[in-house]
This record gives structure tokens, sequence and C-alpha cells, in this order.
């Protein structure tokens, strides 16, 4: 006796299958499976289902006094199974952080920030007396599956009169733990190329579309040299969308020069989500079909390659022994006006929205009227 079936799941190729879950486990998917189940849920090949979207870049610790949003809201709410918090807490919020996100039903995990005291104030990183390394020793030695990365911003705004060295200290605490390092770039100073030549395979340029000065392209729009040799390094590249951080015109220009986000992410809170331009992961990802991505790159981008560059073991994929964290969704033909954070607007005719979210044998229907098509057979 399975907990669940899916029947006539379509997949992003267009394809359709039977998706069987026991235990919270994908434990068979073919046509046609018959075996009894608690219940069934026929999406009568009309609705697509990919592996649970993952938005690498969030800010979802609900008591930070700056960037803060509830885990469900952008979560399973909005057709997103998990959701890692990008460095709104340090050492010292980790242990309130975690209790909040233990209570979701999102699946949440913490980029933790290297200043101790995170993000209570815009330049957390101006006094590097908040660097306190044996402090966050102490906090990944309490929660290693829940810290699965560090965070480190370097701009000017943030890291003050210290330039780079809040980045040299940041991989020197890399380098002891193995865990991957997600690097916020905005204004100037340190300097992009300083920043980029100072990074490893694996580590995570966020906001890379950024339209600000210290972009990716210098002022002959050429892509910069130290971003070339980052990538040929492994270096990732990640959207971080946020409020301030995404331009159509950087975006449109990297695709022309086929440089490709690795993943695609919202720095979504509960401003830039109520207000825009940000408001869903789901209207992020619809951007890149404004933009002229394969469906298939876009959703990529926010399974199986977000969960192998944040190593989420078993997470990303329909497949035998993963874990059953699914997204039924629809790609509705009709005609969308998108906003950048500069203020720019493209027109797009189609648009991801998402239905439902499973995570635990809990589905959670997101659309109103959603519940009549997505009726559940016991």
């Amino acid at each position: 006796m399975y907990d669940l079936i899916i029947k006539n799941a379509k997949l992003i190729n267009d394809s359709v299958t039977d998706i069987a879950i026991n235990h919270g486990k994908i434990v068979e998917i073919g046509k046609d499976i018959t075996a009894p189940s608690e219940q069934v849920l026929d999406l009568k090949s009309q609705h697509y289902i990919s592996a649970g979207w993952i938005d690498s870049h969030t800010h979802c610790f609900a008591r930070s006094p700056i960037y803060h949003d509830e885990p469900d809201l952008i979560g399973v709410k909005a057709g997103v199974t998990t959701v890692v918090d990008a460095g709104s807490v340090g050492a010292l919020d980790i242990d309130e952080f975690y209790d909040l996100a233990m209570q979701a039903k999102t699946h949440v995990y913490s980029f933790l920030n290297i200043s101790k005291i995170g993000l209570i104030r815009q330049n957390e990183l101006a006094d590097m007396q908040d660097v306190d390394v044996a402090l966050f020793d102490k906090s990944l030695a309490k929660y290693p599956h829940f810290i699965i990365g560090i965070k480190v911003r370097m701009s000017r705004s943030v890291v003050g009169d210290n330039g780079i060295l809040p980045l040299i200290k940041a991989k020197e605490i890399q380098k002891k733990t193995g865990l991957p390092l997600m690097i916020h770039v905005g204004n100037n100073p340190p300097e992009l190329d300083e920043i980029a030549d100072l990074l490893t395979k694996g580590d995570i340029i966020t906001h890379c579309f950024n339209g600000k000065p210290n972009q990716i392209f210098d002022k002959q729009n050429n892509l910069r040299d130290s971003i070339k040799r980052a990538i040929e390094r492994g270096v990732i590249l990640d959207i971080g969308h946020g409020g301030e951080s995404f331009s159509f015109a950087v975006a449109e220009r990297a695709k022309c020069l086929d440089v490709y986000p690795n993943t695609i992410s919202s720095d979504i809170y509960s401003k830039n989500r109520l207000q825009g331009p940000v408001f869903s992961l789901a209207n992020v990802m619809s951007k890149f079909i404004c933009l002229g991505y394969s469906k298939t790159r876009i959703i990529d981008s926010v399974t199986k390659n977000a969960a192998q560059i944040l190593h989420l073991k078993n997470k990303g994929e329909i497949a035998i022994g993963y874990d059953a964290d699914l997204t039924i969704f629809d790609v509705r033909k009709q005609t969308v006006l998108f906003t950048d954070s500069e203020g720019d607007v493209r027109e797009c005719h189609e648009q991801f929205v998402p239905l439902a979210s499973i995570v635990n044998n809990i589905i959670e229907i997101i659309q109103e009227g959603s519940e009549n098509e997505l009726r559940i057979s016991n």
C-alpha cells in the first residue's frame, strides 16, 4: 500500500508518467502504476510536475529586523519546497532561527553569515570584531545538517573600510569546513575583479546579473576577464534577483555571450514579495521565459542544479529513492509585463504558475480554484 500515487503527471519534456510515494520517498515511476494507495491524485496529463523547486537565496528569518519573511509564505504556498536563507542570521541568532525553521512545512536551510550579528544592520562587516570564528565553528557543530553554507556580503555599504578582508576571512572559514560559500556582489569597493580572483570551484556569485557599475561586464560591455576565469574554474553564477540586483539588459547581454546562471533564485523577503519586483520564485523564473531560456533550463536551475550545488542529497530530481518533494504547476499562455530591479519592463506571453507543493506527503494547494482540478481520491 503506497501513501500517494500521482497519475498522468506531465514532465517538462512533455512526457507523461505515474509517480508512487511512500514514507516521503519516491518508490516507483512508470506508466500505469496500479498498486493500492491511500491517496491518488490524477493530473490527467494536463498539469506539469517537477522535483520540488529550491530557492537558493531567500531571507526567511521572521524576526530579522531588516530582511524577514515566513518560510511557508515564500515556500510551499508559492510552489517552493526548499528555501535557503542567505545570511539573515549569524551565530548569535542561529538557535532562534533553527527553532522557527523546524516549525515550517517547507524545508529550510541556512547559509550562515560570517558576521555573528547577521543582518541586524546593513553594515554587518564594517567591524571585523563581529567575525567570531570560534562562535561560527560552534554553531556549525551544533547544526551540521541545517547550516549548509557560508554567506559573505562584499559591497561598499556592508564592509565599510575593510575592503576585501571579510572575503579573505570567509575563505579561511570555508577551507576548514568545506561548505559552499555565497558571495553577495554589489557596489564597489571592493572591485568585482578583486573578488572574483579569490574565488574557487563551487563558490557562488549571487546577484550575478545586477546592473550596478560593479557588474560582470566592463565599460565596453565585454565580460570581465576575471569573471571568465572564475567561470572556467567552476565558480557558480546565481541570480539572487532581489529589489536591486537583476537587470534585463545585463541578462540579455549575458545570453548573447552564452553566459548562463547555474541557479535562479529570488532573494525574496516580505517587502519585495508584497511590493515587487520579485513577488515569488515563479515570477522570477517566468522572466527567463521572457529572455528566451528553454523551460527545461529554467526548471533545472531551481531543481537539480540547486540541489547539486548546495549538496542537498536526495533532492532536485524525480528519481526512485529521492525525497518526494514535488511542485505541480502550469505554464500559462497569457500576456504579462515583468519589471526588473532597474525599472525596465519586458512583455512575456507565458508564465510559470504553481498549483501545489508536496512535502512529507502533504499536498499544499496554492491557486484558488485548483482544488477542483487537483481533486484527490482515497
